[in-house]
């Protein structure tokens, strides 16, 4: 801490010190800089975002599509992978596609939706109710 000093002088006691005037806050009045080493500073502030990258969890959305004339044991392949899924730690969003006029059995899609929400019931939870969008019914789980 030294003060209000001219600009002239600051540079001159940086240049003597081998180190570099580095503006910290230009609007205040009057603008406050630092005498530092202005490389070593940018590398500790990459390592310092490099450190907060990997300590940082991405969750990914893993999504599972379906249709509603699916079998038994496709169904149960499916809800494998949900769980797997799940037990990973991952959001899981189910899409339940209809073609054609499969669109007028809404209620299927809809109990198949709910069988797998009470399957997974255990181990995970609905982040939101099944919606229909359009010739889809979205679902998304999240782990509990």
């Amino acid at each position: 801490m030294v003060g209000i000093v001219d600009l002239k002088d600051a540079l001159d006691k940086a240049s003597s010190s081998q180190l570099d005037l580095v503006e910290v806050s230009p609007g205040a009045s009057p603008p406050v800089c630092k005498i530092l080493d202005f490389g070593k500073y940018k590398y500790d502030a990459k390592k310092k975002l490099q450190q907060a990258k990997k300590k940082q969890k991405l969750i990914a959305v893993k999504e599972i599509k379906l249709r509603p004339n699916i079998g038994t044991h496709d169904l149960e392949v499916k809800l494998k992978h949900i769980k797997k899924f799940i037990a990973e730690g991952e959001k899981v969003k189910i899409t339940l596609r209809f073609k054609g006029r499969e669109i007028s059995h809404r209620d299927l899609g809809m109990n198949l939706i709910n069988k797998i929400l009470v399957d997974t019931e255990d181990i995970a939870q609905a982040e939101s109710k099944p919606k229909v969008e359009g010739k889809q019914i979205i679902a998304m789980l999240v782990p509990k």
